[in-house]
């Protein structure tokens, strides 16, 4: 039997309350809560309107959203603060695997269908994953970059990746798809070493500056998403040396990657859709009674010079 003891006062403070609801819940009325990591990312603020939007059309839907701040240890405290209000359920999109996966364990123990987005846990005591495939995309991205390099067994040049945070599956996915198209080619070169610009565009600056101090030739950046891509993008160009690298990054939200691959800036990026509103679908399908797979990948696009006006054009942006 799901809750209905939630008393909505108790969270003003710590919550936003993204529907509106009525006093008393109906027997068919949800209220779900959504751990958010971070809204300083664009990504992430894309990710929260999109969810928000689709629990618009839900008018048995009470969305509250709490912002972790960047934060593990404020990411625990909301959830369980979700698991004391007793919400029907819980989506949320960990900072990092490791430190979400005892009270992601707590949520379900108590009952708690729990939906995983876009970062995974490192635990199946959840009813279901939903987002993009970061292997595939790193795959996606390695190909690109092997051909603008001079194709399979030809390939040449000196590559600076800036990985997201060190401690999430997506970096790791993001790197080992994107290796695998290098494993053979002798004349590639990944200059640095696991440097995590924690998917932040001034930490990716300074990661690109220090890079351009200690290597002269520098033939491609590969940022983990778009923000970080055009961080190393800046501080190439303060060093009048953009025009000589080419720039690869993954998000492609229209108004960041799509905008800046349109103007020259990146190479390419590559999609990687926000998981919110299919988390959302696929929780409510869950607390209607109805069978929902374990995970659910959501698709992927290269987007490049040759496609992104038209994508900007979709959007209302050109």
């Amino acid at each position: 039997m799901y809750r209905r003891s939630f008393f909505k006062g108790l969270c003003v403070a710590a919550f936003t309350v993204a529907t509106s609801a009525t006093a008393v819940l109906a027997a068919d009325d949800y209220v779900i809560g959504f751990s958010q990591v971070t809204t300083v990312e664009p990504w992430r603020v894309q990710f929260n309107k999109d969810l928000r939007a689709e629990a618009e059309k839900h008018s048995n839907v009470e969305l509250l959203i709490a912002d972790a701040n960047d934060r593990t240890d404020k990411q625990v405290a909301d959830v369980e603060n979700f698991i004391r209000q007793e919400v029907d359920a819980i989506l949320i999109s960990p900072k990092e695997s490791a430190g979400l996966t005892g009270v992601v364990e707590q949520a379900t123990d108590a009952g708690i269908p729990v939906f995983v987005l876009d970062r995974n846990v490192d635990t199946d005591k959840f009813v279901q994953w939903v987002g993009g495939d970061n292997h595939l995309i790193g795959q996606a991205a390695g190909k690109f970059a092997l051909e603008k390099l001079g194709g399979a067994g030809k390939a040449s040049g000196t590559i600076v990746e800036i990985w997201g945070g060190l401690g999430t599956q997506a970096a790791h996915d993001r790197a080992n798809g994107f290796h695998e198209s290098f494993e053979n080619e002798a004349g590639v070169k990944f200059l640095l070493d696991q440097q995590s610009g924690d998917w932040k565009q001034d930490q990716a600056y300074d990661i690109m500056s220090t890079a351009l101090r200690n290597h002269e030739d520098i033939t491609m950046v590969y940022g983990h998403n778009d923000p970080m891509a055009y961080g190393a993008y800046l501080a190439a160009k303060d060093a009048g040396r953009e025009k000589d690298i080419m720039f690869i990054g993954v998000d492609a939200l229209p108004g960041e990657g799509v905008t800046w691959v349109a103007n020259g800036e990146l190479a390419a990026t590559f999609l990687y859709p926000t998981p919110g509103a299919e988390g959302l679908r696929q929780a409510l399908a869950h607390l209607k009674g109805e069978k929902v797979e374990k995970s659910v990948v959501l698709g992927t696009e290269a987007v490049t010079i040759e496609n992104a006006d038209e994508i900007l054009k979709r959007n209302g942006l050109k």
